[in-house]
């Protein structure tokens, strides 16, 4: 038997194209703002703002009332663009958190 001969790659260019669908980039962004908020909060609405790139996101969330909302608000921001710039490859130009309810956790 001999050993089959495997063609050398192409490169990416020459190989075709890949497009994420929005709806994927929605999930991915619902999944990390969660992990991000942990049992603290909630994602309520996840929205991609504008074509092509970079990726433009709006969450809206709800947080535990008294927390650091400012804290929770930039975890939700630092953990949605790290976790989409590295799963999809797409830079991330903007998201924008809107704390659209309030939970009095007392």
């Amino acid at each position: 038997m001999s050993a089959a001969v495997v063609p050398a790659a192409r490169p990416a260019a020459e190989r075709g194209r890949l497009r994420i669908a929005d709806r994927v980039l929605v999930r991915l962004a619902e999944r990390a703002a969660g992990q991000a908020l942990g049992g603290s909060g909630a994602v309520r609405r996840v929205a991609v703002t504008g074509a092509g790139e970079p990726v433009r996101l709006n969450l809206g969330v709800e947080l535990p009332f008294p927390a650091d909302l400012a804290a929770l608000a930039t975890a939700v921001r630092g953990a949605v663009a790290a976790e989409l710039a590295a799963l999809t490859g797409r830079p991330v130009g903007e998201v924008v958190v809107v704390v659209e309810r309030l939970v009095p956790t007392v």
